[in-house]
């Protein structure tokens, strides 16, 4: 029989510690193997995650749209936490909805403005905004209605989004109709339609799909009058994701599976079987970036940051572990929101940014991006990157 010693094939990443300690002890084969490959996971996760300095030079003067639930909240929430820092989600700020300001950003309209409630009617709208940076957040309940038709309304009448990142469908297939399937390819495909029609070609469009269900689940979706819907949803996510994924590859939108990538990761998973932790949202955020990077023909050389400094808090979700770093206060500082959205700062003055990111461009090559599921254009989009400061000059 094979001891740990055997198991391992990369001596890097058993270079840490708690790796040795497990080399070294005395528990038996199956169990070391077993908590050394959990480990080794571990730090492959660890060793994946996109870093502040990429997230923020990457974005730079650019406009992203989130739309979707709540799990799409937090995907809204770590994106405006790392282009500000290295810093990781707490578990109050992945569980809080509707406050009135978090890392910068304001409540926008709804939230706590209004009633906060559990209801398909239930609005919520942040946006963060900085000099070179906008992101903004609209909670959805279903991929078309008359609000998504209002949010519609807003992007054609007002600045258009470099990106869009999308998902609508749990509530969607939950709290609605019993049969779903035929309204919800009919909304999917006026959503998309519609959303063609208004964004330039230059729009990046990710369409992400729902992330695995657990076979017990509950949150403020579930209400009393859908419990018996909850051991089959799982199943119904894993339909509707099909027929998304169908008609947003249809519409020449990019889809990310998300369903795929968090398959071996559900020990990351909280205690209600359907949200997430901070390890797991960052691991969101860096496909993320990695896919806009790919479709924009973007090489970052710089290595990706591996997450030092972070310790369990005391709040376990389920098997996962919510994580924060153990150094250093969030910062306390919060804004007044303003009275209408409107778009950040010199957002429009490319030659004004002292610096130069390492980035160049190449060709988009299909082979390389192990992270797309179906992307089959080039994003062509403008670059700030090689603009150059009046009075610099180009040698020949």
């Amino acid at each position: 029989m094979h001891g740990a010693k055997d198991f391992v094939h990369d001596p890097d990443l058993c270079a840490g510690s708690d790796c040795q300690q497990l080399l070294k002890s005395s528990v038996p084969v199956y169990q070391y193997t077993r908590d050394l490959r959990n480990l080794i996971n571990h730090k492959k996760e660890m060793m994946n995650l996109a870093s502040h300095q990429q997230c923020s030079q990457l974005l730079h003067n650019k406009f992203v749209l989130v739309l979707g639930d709540s799990i799409q909240r937090s995907v809204y929430k770590d994106l405006v936490l790392l282009l500000q820092s290295e810093k990781y989600l707490t578990w109050n700020q992945l569980k809080s909805k509707g406050e009135m300001n978090f890392e910068q950003d304001c409540l926008v309209e709804g939230g706590c403005l209004n009633q906060m409630h559990n209801g398909t009617e239930y609005r919520e709208v942040r946006q963060f905004q900085s000099a070179h940076h906008l992101v903004r957040f609209y909670f959805v309940t279903r991929i078309y209605n008359g609000y998504m038709q209002s949010i519609l309304k807003d992007i054609r009448h007002g600045m258009k989004p470099d990106v869009v990142i999308v998902n609508s469908c749990i509530w969607d297939i939950s709290r609605y109709k019993c049969n779903w399937i035929s309204d919800y390819k009919e909304n999917l495909n006026r959503f998309f339609e519609e959303l063609v029609a208004i964004l330039p070609k230059e729009t990046l469009v990710i369409w992400s799909l729902t992330m695995p269900l657990a076979k017990r689940i509950r949150g403020g979706f579930l209400i009393p009058e859908i419990e018996h819907k909850a051991s089959q949803l799982r199943y119904d996510v894993i339909e509707a994701n099909f027929y998304s994924a169908t008609l947003a590859d249809a519409y020449s939108m990019d889809v990310l599976d998300f369903h795929f990538q968090f398959r071996f990761s559900l020990h990351h998973r909280t205690k209600d079987g359907v949200h997430w932790n901070a390890l797991a949202h960052r691991k969101i955020t860096s496909l993320l970036l990695q896919h806009a990077a790919q479709a924009w023909g973007v090489i970052m050389p710089c290595p990706l940051t591996v997450a030092e400094n972070i310790e369990v808090t005391d709040q376990q979700p389920a098997n996962g572990n919510v994580i924060r770093p153990a150094k250093g206060n969030y910062d306390r500082h919060r804004r007044a929101p303003p009275s209408k959205i409107h778009a950040p700062v010199h957002r429009h003055a490319r030659n004004g940014f002292n610096y130069s990111p390492h980035y160049h461009f190449e060709p988009y090559y299909e082979h390389r991006h192990q992270h797309v599921m179906r992307s089959r254009h080039t994003r062509h989009h403008y670059v700030p990157y090689t603009c150059r400061r009046h009075g610099q000059h180009t040698s020949h």
